[in-house]
């Protein structure tokens, strides 16, 4: 069974190229983009997997986000 990562990705629309940028702030350097917010989000999905691989394959660890959880 394969191992599930949660990532956080940032959105942000670049009006120059009229896309959409996505970043996962977890994984320097893993980043894609899209016409749409969904699409965005689609590549930026399979960017996350193919930069999991590479480290993966490099014998890397495999960056982990700790989530905190607060009560209000």
């Amino acid at each position: 069974m394969a191992k599930e990562y949660e990532y956080t990705i940032v959105i942000e629309y670049d009006e120059e190229i009229g896309e959409y940028a996505a970043l996962v702030p977890s994984l320097p350097g893993c980043t894609s983009q899209g016409k749409t917010r969904e699409e965005a989000v689609a590549n930026v999905r399979e960017a996350i997997r193919g930069h999991i691989e590479a480290l993966h394959e490099l014998g890397r660890d495999i960056p982990v986000e700790d989530r905190v959880k607060v009560a209000i």
